[in-house]
């Protein structure tokens, strides 16, 4: 027992399977080589695992969300086209819509004159046209035409590349049917909703019609500028000819347009439209249409026959025959023609006579604007310009504007007067004058005493005319400008001899009518007829009525009276050589507005001239501008006339015999006596031209001559 403790103890003895493992003992040869790393390796391929099946579970939430989103964006596509043909009408009621009606202004001569509404020429058969013509039009706007169903998938995607490329939109994608669709159906809005209505609208007539029959549509639909509907109109437009007879250059031309019509516009824009065609004409030969040698031929030898912009001013005279169609024809449901009384080389001198005394003297005399109406002794307006440049303003000075007239207005007076009873050789008295607290003056603040009614007007003596107006009355006065053919409200007041009630251009020069053609009132017109272009009359002006307003022999009183003005008076520049002549100047107070009305047997003429805003001119007067308006004006408007005398002219009252003047004038002063007695035997001649006072007149004579003389209404 002892000896046992000693040794460590006891040690029990084992059996079985621990018997066995006892000595068991692994050692480093046992072990397998990096069996360190094992469980590490481990790791990374489970990573991995989890990684893969990580990937492929987004990649099916992305398969799984893009069919979603691919479902709702077909439903949202669906649900658009649905609502955009919801407000489409209902495409089996969908026709081709008549055209708009035109209406067509012609002048005495039958040319042209204005377009109102489309300018659509007559439809043209496809197979009339010259093959080229179609065929540029392919070329330049849709090369596919022939291939597509409507839409050209692929045109939008090489225009959206284009554009992409270039950072902007250089290139559309719509096809030829597609810009029918919208020229037939829509509205030009750049809008989505109308883009796709557009593309259904294609759709639609590519089921409903041939190839040809939609190029045949488009050709005669599109708009090529300057009011120029389909190709007929616009070859007529521009090259005077039918689009059955254009050349190769000319159909490239009438292509390139289509583009921008306005800004290419042959007319207005000549060297843009031909950069424009030959780009259409490379086309045509890069599609094989034409053959390098035509092109070519066509670039470097361009046969364009552009026809020049029609005269301006005219379009005054056809925005008055549009405010009085409704009157004559009622609604318009299709399209008419106008035949007028415009004498178009008439037109063409009256604009050139305003703009280009306005364009040398404007400045000088601080006159922004004038307006010009001739017309015959019965009132067909030969021609009518409502202001310098119609490009710049439409307001129709000519028709619409009401100015003062001034002296112009003072024939009625003496009119009345003659008709009471007085006639040409009546003496009154020049003097200062007051009318309840209203001192009116002459324009120089002069007087010349005792005058005959002849010497008064022609002089435009305004204390006369007071004096005149008051003596028969301001009522009277009035009824005689209404009966003449004045229309406008006049205040019966002392002033109205001087002209302070506002008229228009056309009614003056109408109400002076009567005095050209022997008494007879007239209604100042411009449309003789209208006819439906199928030749249907659907209005024929009458005659008027010979309506007799003034006695003859006070016609041709008042005529001797008015042709002293041009002889001794303020109109002394008025001048038509050859041809008997009659009228009255006008200067409205502090210059704001200066008138002539001049006539003859064959034509009356007024003219006006002064600023929108009522402003005062630099002195402008009657007898300066509007008389060398209406003599440049009136000299060509008689070459050529047989010279005819006014009507009812006696000769004694022409009151132009200067020597025997001159021994009998009286003498300027500062005042004089009440009235003088009417002097019913002998007559008393008119100032010399040196004493009398005339208007101030344009230029370094009129300067001298105002100061010198001095000047009056």
């Amino acid at each position: 027992m002892a000896w046992g403790k000693k040794k460590g103890g006891r040690k029990e003895p084992l059996f079985g399977l621990p018997a066995a493992l006892a000595d068991l003992r692994l050692t480093a040869a046992d072990r397998v080589p990096g069996g360190e790393d094992k469980p590490k390796k481990s790791a990374k391929s489970s990573a991995k695992r989890r990684s893969k099946s990580r990937i492929g579970a987004s990649l099916g939430r992305l398969v799984y969300w893009g069919a979603v989103v691919g479902l709702w964006g077909a439903i949202a596509v669906i649900g658009v086209v649905i609502y955009v043909g919801a407000h489409l009408p209902p495409i089996q009621s969908l026709e081709i819509p008549k055209r708009p009606p035109t209406i067509q202004i012609v002048g005495m001569d039958g040319s042209m004159l204005a377009q109102r509404g489309e300018m659509a020429g007559a439809n043209v058969a496809l197979k009339d046209l010259p093959p080229y013509l179609p065929k540029a039009f392919i070329a330049i706007e849709d090369r596919r035409f022939y291939s597509h169903f409507g839409i050209d998938p692929v045109g939008i995607l090489r225009a959206l590349v284009t554009n992409v490329l270039h950072r902007g939109v250089s290139q559309g994608g719509s096809t030829l049917t597609q810009q029918l669709a919208k020229n037939l159906f829509l509205t030009q809005e750049r809008t989505m909703q109308r883009k796709l209505q557009e593309a259904e609208l294609a759709i639609w007539l590519e089921r409903k019609h041939s190839k040809d029959e939609i190029l045949e549509l488009y050709l005669n639909r599109v708009y090529f500028g300057s009011g120029a509907y389909g190709v007929e109109a616009a070859a007529q437009r521009y090259f005077g000819k039918s689009a059955k007879n254009v050349t190769i250059a000319e159909a490239a031309m009438l292509a390139g347009l289509v583009k921008s019509p306005s800004r290419l516009a042959p007319n207005r824009n000549p060297e843009g439209a031909e950069a424009r065609a030959q780009i259409v004409l490379t086309a045509m030969a890069d599609a094989r249409f034409i053959t390098e040698a035509q092109a070519q031929a066509s670039i470097g030898h361009p046969s364009y026959n552009v026809k020049p912009v029609g005269a301006g001013t005219v379009n005054y005279v056809a925005d008055w025959i549009g405010e009085v169609l409704d009157d004559l024809v009622g609604q318009i449901d299709e399209s008419i023609k106008v035949e007028t009384t415009i004498d178009p080389k008439l037109q063409g001198e009256a604009e050139a006579a305003i703009i280009d005394e306005l364009a040398a003297k404007s400045v000088k005399f601080n006159v922004s604007q004038g307006a010009l109406v001739a017309m015959t002794p019965d009132g067909a307006v030969r021609a009518m310009v409502g202001g310098r440049n119609y490009s710049e303003s439409q307001y129709n000075r000519a028709v619409t504007a009401k100015r003062q007239p001034g002296s112009s207005f003072k024939p009625f007076v003496y009119l009345t007067a003659l008709e009471q009873g007085l006639t040409p050789d009546t003496v009154r008295q020049d003097a200062p004058i007051e009318v309840k607290g209203w001192r009116p003056e002459n324009y120089t603040h002069e007087y010349f005493g005792a005058v005959t009614l002849t010497q008064a007007l022609a002089m435009s003596l305004n204390t006369v005319a007071i004096r005149l107006g008051l003596e028969v009355g301001p009522k009277n006065v009035v009824r005689t400008a209404h009966r003449l053919g004045i229309s406008s409200k006049l205040k019966p007041n002392a002033s109205i001899a001087l002209g302070t009630s506002e008229v228009s251009v056309v009614e003056l020069v109408g109400a002076y009518a009567p005095f050209a053609n022997g008494g007879f009132v007239v209604t100042p017109h411009v449309v003789t007829r209208i006819r439906t272009l199928s030749g249907k009359l659907l209005y024929m002006r009458q005659p008027d009525e010979r309506n007799q307003v003034i006695d003859p022999r006070y016609v041709g009183m008042m005529n001797s009276m008015m042709r002293e003005t041009l002889i001794s008076g303020t109109a002394k520049k008025a001048e038509i050589p050859g041809w008997p002549a009659a009228g009255k100047t006008g200067t409205s107070q502090d210059y704001r507005d200066a008138w002539f009305i001049g006539y003859t047997a064959n034509l009356v003429t007024g003219v006006w001239l002064g600023n929108d805003d009522n402003a005062p001119t630099k002195k402008a007067t009657g007898g300066g501008l509007p008389v060398e308006v209406w003599s440049r004006f009136m000299r060509t408007a008689h070459e050529g006339v047989p010279v005819a005398n006014l009507p009812n002219s006696q000769a004694s009252w022409g009151l132009s015999n200067l020597a025997q003047a001159a021994s009998q004038v009286s003498p300027p002063t500062a005042a004089a006596p009440g009235p003088a007695p009417a002097s019913n035997g002998g007559y008393r001649p008119p100032p010399t031209r040196a004493n009398a006072r005339p208007e101030a007149a344009a230029g370094l004579d009129g300067w001298l001559m105002d100061r010198l003389f001095g000047g009056n209404r």
